[in-house]
């Protein structure tokens, strides 16, 4: 039996002692498998020696010519200067640390041959620090026939040493110890190389081949390694998708009379298409294992009924639900619904909050551990030990996006005391883009509320420079003086919360001056939650025409009356938090504006969200251009998920591959089973922990 190269540790490699191995594992690279796959960020060409002439600025070339000049200049740093041409011109070679041995050894007359990136100096061209060296009249040309690669690097490990290293993996590698665990069906019909061939190219590319592929990351052979690595994510999904089904749930055969009694007493119908969700969450909750379900909707798309829907029909079977949101202002706006809906039917809502404490919060634990409480509305707190549940069997967690998979997983977990899973009912108004939800939801069901309940209007959005700031003042005081009311909302770029604050209450304090005669509300995330409801409750009533905020406003807040929101410098947000902010308005009968108030000069990032906020109000193709923007870890929060860290594979790059990824995935589980748990452990050898959540 040949040992496997994912078996041979870095330090049999030469070279290789404890504290090389040390720093090679910051960067995850513990066997020589590890090194096959730490894959080049970049390429140079020094196959050839290129004339100066032929030069442009940015251009990374080996070029060779004698030295004409060589002096110390002194100006804000001292330096070296060389100055060497060739049959076609010359540029300066310039040195921030020499020595004097140096400067002797680059004197007038001697032939040099150098590699580096051309900039702009003080008298033309320039290159700073090359590598270089003397060599002789005659001696030849570059025999190299390959790409130099670049490789990511850590403190203390230098390309020339991870050269070296991927230079032995490369030497012990053959098609025995490096397994394909692709069969060749597969890739046949696929188009793919085999995986030995796709990784010597990428570590060594000849200098034929395609720079401007590789540069963008779609030459063939990294699409072989980028459609495996996708792959042995969809199978982790597909396992923990599978191991779910295997679990037992409750089963909720109907709605229920306490569905119908919460339809009869509000004042309109559902849309069809939450009545659609709602019967897919009914069938889920019917199987007898544990629902998966993910539910979509576009601001304002009523999934808050839906969820109340849900919890009603479990109720009713005699069991509890918790419904869990990420921010307090959210939990209060699901409270305040919940017991409005539900307390008029008998039934009791309890509320669970970091901030709630002595007495009121030992109420509250009773009233969860003894059963007395029916639904539990909170943050967080909800998975903390000392919470209990008598019989939770629904989880609705809410902007999911915003919560940790251990966070979940302890949720679920509060289920667990009569040995069945609770369901779980995911909801987010962050439109997930197909690509995430192809890949990073692929393990959940899918349900898409995608119709907003009548009499929604279409909100209009302005982006303004903030040279223009008393117009839109201006604009405020008109609308308010026309009995409508308005959000101001201020960002920072600081995670400071304080400073977030402080921000706002300056700016309150400004508008105030500004604009008097007019009531000003201010909420921000240092308040006390009592203090944020009353102050929430009153602009809702009317009696707080404008009100000032950070951006803990964006989601969760429904005042009909508001129809114009101020976004101060919206190009600090992400397209998703700006989408969600302008959804708090538009919610009533009245035309409605969104003004983007930015900061000039805008950068092309800060150009392209704005653009994009101003052409279209459909959530997910804002969703599209955030991720392509943004990135999935920035868009998901990689830290949370841990599924974003790829090594090969790029979400955005790589959307095309996705269906033929789960159509290849699919195979492999229906013919290859046995050839999944090794492709896991290359790809994800921490996958045991997705299966588990």
């Amino acid at each position: 039996m040949i040992d496997g190269l994912d078996t041979q540790d870095v330090r049999e490699l030469k070279g290789v002692g404890e504290a090389m191995a040390e720093k090679l594992a910051r960067m995850h690279l513990h066997t020589v498998q590890d090194l096959l796959f730490h894959l080049p960020i970049r390429y140079q060409d020094r196959t050839r020696v290129m004339p100066i002439g032929q030069l442009s600025f940015g251009d990374e070339a080996v070029i060779e010519g004698h030295v004409i000049s060589c002096e110390v200049k002194m100006g804000k740093r001292r330096s070296l200067l060389c100055r060497i041409k060739d049959h076609s011109g010359s540029l300066g070679l310039r040195f921030f640390h020499f020595s004097a041995a140096q400067k002797k050894q680059l004197e007038a007359g001697k032939r040099v041959r150098c590699f580096g990136e051309l900039r702009r100096g003080s008298a033309g061209f320039e290159i700073y620090h090359p590598e270089y060296r003397v060599i002789s009249d005659d001696e030849e040309p570059l025999a190299s026939n390959q790409l130099t690669p670049i490789y990511p690097l850590t403190e203390g490990v230098t390309q020339t040493k991870i050269r070296q290293l991927c230079e032995q993996a490369l030497q012990r590698l053959t098609p025995y110890n490096l397994k394909e665990w692709l069969p060749d069906d597969i890739r046949q019909e696929f188009s793919l190389s085999s995986l030995s061939d796709a990784i010597q190219f990428l570590h060594h590319p000849t200098r034929d081949a395609n720079l401007e592929q590789l540069k963008q990351g779609c030459h063939p052979a990294q699409y072989r390694l980028s459609f495996e690595e996708l792959m042995a994510h969809q199978l982790s999904l597909i396992g923990k998708r599978i191991k779910a089904k295997q679990d037992a749930s409750i089963q909720v055969t109907s709605a229920g009379q306490l569905s119908e009694q919460l339809l009869g007493q509000l004042p309109f119908s559902p849309t069809n298409a939450q009545q659609r969700v709602f019967q897919d969450i009914l069938k889920d909750m019917a199987e007898g294992h544990p629902m998966l379900r993910l539910v979509q909707g576009d601001v304002g798309s009523g999934k808050t009924l839906v969820a109340a829907l849900a919890a009603a029909a479990v109720v009713q079977e005699g069991y509890q639900v918790a419904v869990m949101a990420p921010t307090e202002i959210l939990a209060e706006q699901h409270y305040l619904n919940f017991t409005q809906w539900f307390e008029p039917l008998g039934l009791n809502v309890a509320w669970m909050t970091g901030k709630l404490k002595g007495k009121s919060r030992e109420a509250e634990l009773h009233k969860i551990a003894s059963g007395e409480a029916h639904i539990i509305i909170g943050t967080h707190a909800l998975f903390q030990e000392s919470v209990e549940f008598d019989r939770l069997a629904l989880a609705i967690i809410d902007e999911q996006h915003r919560f940790g998979v251990h966070q979940r997983m302890a949720l679920r977990e509060k289920g667990m005391k009569h040995g069945v899973q609770p369901h779980q009912l995911i909801m987010t108004a962050t439109p997930i883009p197909r690509t995430l939800a192809m890949s990073a939801y692929a393990d959940l069901d899918s349900s898409i509320i995608d119709e907003l309940p009548p009499g929604r209007t279409p909100v209009n959005t302005i982006v303004v420079s903030d040279q223009r700031r008393q117009e839109v003042i201006d604009r405020v005081q008109s609308a308010c003086q026309q009995g409508k009311q308005a959000y101001w909302v201020c960002t920072l770029i600081e995670e400071s919360e304080a400073l977030q604050c402080q921000a706002a209450e300056d700016t309150a304090q400004v508008l105030q001056e500004q604009l008097a005669g007019i009531s000003i509300g201010l909420v921000h995330g240092r308040l006390k939650a009592q203090e944020k409801a009353d102050i929430m409750s009153r602009f809702k009533a009317g009696d707080i025409q404008l009100l000032v905020a950070t951006t803990v406003i964006e989601v969760g807040v429904d005042v009909p009356n508001a129809s114009l929101m101020v976004i101060e410098n919206p190009e600090r947000l992400g397209l998703a938090q700006l989408h969600q902010l302008r959804g708090r308005v538009g919610r009533g009968q009245a035309a409605s504006h969104c003004v983007l108030l930015y900061k000039a000069p805008l950068g092309q990032q800060g150009k392209a969200r704005l653009s994009t906020m101003r052409e279209t109000s459909d959530g997910f193709k804002i969703a599209e251009k955030d991720l392509e923007l943004r990135g999935p870890g920035e868009l998901l929060g990689t830290r949370q998920t841990g599924l974003w860290e790829f090594k090969v594979a790029d979400l955005q790059r790589d959307k095309a591959l996705l269906d033929d990824v789960q159509k290849a995935a699919g195979l492999l589980y229906q013919e290859y089973p046995e050839h999944i748990p090794p492709l896991l452990n290359r790809w994800l050898p921490n996958h045991a922990q997705y299966l588990n959540v």
